[in-house]
């Protein structure tokens, strides 16, 4: 089976975030069950430049206001279609924003333009010589592509598979660009693209694709609801069976304590601490103490980082410590950059994002934090896992579906992983807090929670075959 991925970024290419390193990660895991995918991105300069000289494979003389060219090629591993268009794509900045950090204005344009290209490799394909069965859109950014599937002619042949990796994020434009974005203006209505009075990118994936998934079976739930799903629980819960919840996994190569290059590297729990000691010297925390938490997060409500704010006291009051690496909103890294001055020793914060110091950090870590309001997977909890860094977590989406909390049966049976809360308040994140440092009490119990950690499943293998088998489902001829 060949699927077409079509993916507004892609790990260790471009990434602000877990779908990018979904969409680096799906192509190797699912090689193994016979399904070949190639991944249509856009041509930002660093994806460019990994490319390097490409095949082209098709052009377009005017793809939403220039000359466009999709090349085809290889770089890290992945086999993909790069979409060239300088006017869309060759700019400083993020893949989403200016350097001023406010989003691009051309936003809408740019990924219709790359979803109008996917359409035309489904419906072209047979014309360089691969085929697409499956065509698989990721988020908002691709969403419009099962829409131009159909009104090319695609969707007879072709299926499609729309993934939900963060509702929040609905692809919006003014009802006045249906027509400047080669949109039908029948689809214009509630069972169609309309959402609120405008267009969604989003909301047309879910109508029009054959299929639906999203990244976690309790967020799959969570979103049929009013209170989770932001508008769309009706849409999703008129999709039926065909809307299901898939578990991410994680790359259990590059996320490997045994072989990691960016830490002093270990297999069981006395050569983690080595790894301790280095970020306790990295970070210039209090050599003894309670135990070192760690955040590695957009620094946003959504990750509930302005409750740790108001819960840091207690873990400091515990002797215990905190390392933060994150950006996002001025006032978060405001508060946590005064948190860390107020606080020398006790709390180290890092503004930005670094990969390596990420590594880093999940390594050294006692425990991590992420206390989100909601989440659809996260990959955090999954590195912490791997890494023996307890995670400590909010009762929802994947992070229920990937943390084993420790509660007197769990104990009793050797297997907890991890803490988990509810409801997602201040005081239940404190509470949180103090069961951590009363099992780091009890080192017995604590590293006992660790190993099981590592050895807890976080790859592919059971998530690659789920989505095999939802290709499976969506191809028009099996």
């Amino acid at each position: 089976m060949k699927v077409l991925s079509v993916a507004s970024e892609i790990a260790p290419l471009i990434k602000t975030g877990g779908l990018a390193d979904v969409a680096g990660a799906l192509p190797a895991a699912l090689k193994d069950l016979g399904v070949e995918m190639r991944s249509l991105v856009p041509g930002y300069p660093s994806v460019l430049s990994a490319l390097g000289d490409g095949t082209q494979i098709m052009t377009d003389g005017d793809l939403f206001g220039g000359p466009a060219q999709v090349l085809f090629g290889q770089a890290e591993g992945l086999d993909l279609y790069v979409l060239d268009a300088a006017h869309l794509f060759y700019r400083d900045g993020g893949p989403y924003a200016a350097p001023d950090g406010y989003d691009w204005w051309d936003n809408p344009q740019r990924f219709a333009a790359l979803c109008w290209m996917a359409a035309r490799l489904c419906n072209e394909g047979h014309l360089h010589g691969w085929q697409p069965d499956v065509l698989q859109a990721h988020d908002w950014q691709g969403g419009l592509a099962p829409v131009y599937m159909q009104r090319l002619g695609a969707s007879h042949k072709v299926g499609s598979v729309m993934s939900i990796h963060n509702i929040a994020f609905t692809g919006s434009a003014g009802a006045d660009m249906i027509a400047s974005l080669r949109l039908p203006a029948e689809g214009y209505n509630a069972g169609g693209f309309e959402f609120y009075g405008r267009i969604s990118a989003l909301k047309a994936g879910i109508a029009y694709a054959d299929k639906v998934n999203t990244v976690s079976p309790t967020y799959a739930e969570e979103l049929k609801t009013e209170g989770f799903g932001m508008g769309f629980d009706g849409t999703l819960r008129y999709k039926g069976k065909d809307f299901v919840g898939i578990l991410n996994g994680i790359d259990t190569e590059a996320w490997n304590p045994a072989n990691d290059p960016e830490i002093a590297t270990y297999k069981t729990l006395p050569g983690k601490g080595k790894a301790r000691a280095a970020l306790i010297e990295e970070m210039e925390l209090a050599p003894e103490g309670g135990p070192i938490c760690v955040v590695v997060s957009r620094l946003t409500e959504q990750k509930g980082l302005d409750l740790l704010l108001h819960a840091l006291p207690d873990l400091i009051e515990r002797d215990g410590r905190l390392v933060l690496l994150g950006s996002g909103d001025p006032w978060l890294e405001g508060q946590f950059a005064e948190a860390a001055v107020a606080n020398p020793g006790k709390v180290a914060v890092r503004i930005g994002y670094n990969e390596p110091l990420s590594h880093r950090i999940i390594a050294g870590g006692d425990a991590i934090l992420v206390p989100s309001r909601f989440e659809p997977c996260g990959l955090t909890q999954l590195y912490g896992l791997r890494y023996g860094t307890v995670p400590v977590v909010a009762q929802t989406g994947g992070l229920a579906d990937t943390v084993i909390p420790h509660t007197v049966a769990t104990r009793t049976a050797n297997v907890a992983t991890g803490i988990q809360f509810a409801p997602n308040s201040v005081q239940a994140l404190q509470e949180a807090i103090g069961q951590l440092c009363d099992l780091w009490a009890e080192p017995k119990v604590f590293q006992q929670m660790q190993r099981n950690g590592m050895k807890f499943p976080v790859g592919w293998d059971t998530s690659a075959a789920a989505y095999a088998a939802l290709f499976a489902e969506a191809a028009k001829h099996p």
